[in-house]
């Protein structure tokens, strides 16, 4: 799971940079805030995996669930935030950056450890 942040984070920064390139500082802080909501909440909920892995008699399977669900109302959140917070948004760039950072993360199940 920690591989998958890192690739996300890597998307993120590359993404960030070339959106900064083309549109400016507005396209920059639009990824960092898309980027910011798809990391974040994938980092705790796979911090929460880990400890939760190594507690017996846990239900793996429920707190996975419990977990996904609480990523995704996270990940709304953070978006919500970020829209009222920066007005000067630039949406191309916010969409792109979320579904590149979002989609990062199955890169990681390409390769081999």
């Amino acid at each position: 799971m920690f591989k998958a942040i890192h690739l996300q984070l890597g998307a993120a920064v590359i993404t960030a940079i070339g959106a900064g390139a083309i549109v400016g500082t507005r396209g920059f802080v639009s990824v960092g805030l898309a980027a910011l909501a798809g990391i974040l909440p994938n980092l705790f909920f796979a911090i929460r995996l880990t400890m939760m892995a190594s507690r017996p008699g846990a239900s793996y399977a429920a707190n996975f669930f419990i977990g996904e669900f609480l990523k995704i109302g996270a990940t709304i959140g953070l978006l919500a935030i970020a829209i009222k917070g920066y007005p000067e948004m630039h949406w191309p760039s916010l969409l792109i950056g979320f579904a590149i950072v979002l989609h990062a993360g199955f890169i990681a199940f390409w390769k081999k450890p």
